[in-house]
């Protein structure tokens, strides 16, 4: 690696980062899912290389339903007030780890339940290991509460009411996740209504394992103020234009949308296009486990492909700022932190 390379890694690395899409069951460190199986009696490969291709991506991954299955594990040893507090403050740890300053994690409380939490419990639990590492950390950390497509309406509507009550005590939006081909985003429009209604805000995967009328439909009926992914969003240019108008942000997450085959490689991918005609763009790692990645290597990554300086990360970062679901305080002492970032690096 040059000089120069190193330079530019090191650069990227210090950077200060916002980010806006990360699953808690997709970011779990292997040595945690080890001793939480050990704890809960499931049975686990001795092997640490077994155990990484259960929990993630090795390589080559045909689908989306494929790279959802390396989340079975990490859910399973995620049924207790503890595990979920553990691994909840982990998450803040290895964020500020990579500079995160600000990071909105998700997660879905349905899938909590097995060994009798109930679904207030498992949000308390959540949010009490976020708030232990925003106070040892200084990353601000808020929580999105995710619903699931193939669950039932009156399950997700259940997810509502949770957000509803922790709505600024923690919990700062509300989310539909899953497999977005097999179940389209109509399927679940009164959740989203009536979350609207609640002003609750909402972001909603969509364009990644369907098409752009999918980001229609989330935008449209469901409420969407940001998109998961959005990478097919240019096959409809007139919504991509509405989408820019409006400044709808765009979560996108470059090495998972590869392995899930939103996008069908690198070169193909659309981030600095969709940078370049000036949508709201996000980087994100989506499930830092799952694909083996910290928000630092998307930057590099990104840099690599695409030729991004920093002063483009920055602007990326703003934008997550002003998209963020955080309290107007909190924006505006992020705001006023990374815009200072940038005019005292261009002073040196």
């Amino acid at each position: 690696m040059s000089n120069h390379s190193l330079e530019l890694e090191h650069v990227l690395h210090q950077l200060p980062k916002v980010e806006l899409h990360y699953h808690l069951d997709g970011g779990l460190r292997a040595s945690t899912v080890r001793e939480l199986a050990i704890e809960a009696n499931i049975s686990i490969p001795e092997d640490e290389a077994a155990l990484l291709e259960l929990i993630q991506v090795q390589g080559h991954c045909n689908s989306l339903t494929q790279y959802l299955e390396k989340f079975q594990l990490p859910v399973a040893v995620m049924q207790t007030s503890t595990s979920l507090q553990r691994v909840a403050y982990e998450a803040v740890e290895d964020a500020a780890s990579a500079q995160v300053k600000y990071i909105e994690i998700r997660f879905a409380p349905q899938l909590h339940l097995e060994q009798g939490l109930t679904l207030e419990e498992t949000v308390d639990a959540v949010l009490q290991g976020m708030q232990l590492g925003e106070a040892n950390t200084g990353t601000i950390a808020r929580l999105i509460l995710t619903c699931i497509r193939n669950h039932p309406v009156e399950m997700n509507l259940q997810v509502l009411e949770l957000a509803k009550k922790f709505y600024l005590h923690g919990v700062v939006g509300i989310d539909l996740a899953g497999d977005e081909a097999g179940f389209p985003p109509l399927l679940h429009q009164a959740v989203f209504e009536a979350a609207h209604q609640a002003d609750i805000p909402i972001t909603i995967h969509a364009g990644e394992a369907a098409g752009a009328d999918s980001i229609r439909d989330a935008v449209d009926s469901l409420h969407a103020r940001r998109i998961g992914h959005g990478v097919r969003l240019e096959q409809d240019l007139e919504l991509l234009d509405e989408i820019r108008a409006s400044r709808i942000a765009l979560e996108m997450c470059f090495t998972s949308n590869i392995q899930t085959k939103a996008a069908s490689d690198e070169a193909s991918h659309p981030i600095r296009r969709y940078y370049d005609l000036g949508l709201a763009v996000t980087i994100n790692t989506d499930n830092t486990t799952v694909s083996n990645t910290n928000l630092s290597y998307e930057y590099a990554r990104l840099a690599e492909h695409f030729h991004f300086e920093p002063e483009d990360f920055q602007k990326m970062n703003v934008e997550a700022i002003q998209a963020s679901f955080a309290e107007d305080a909190i924006k505006k002492e992020l705001l006023q932190h990374f815009i200072g970032y940038g005019e005292e690096k261009n002073d040196e």
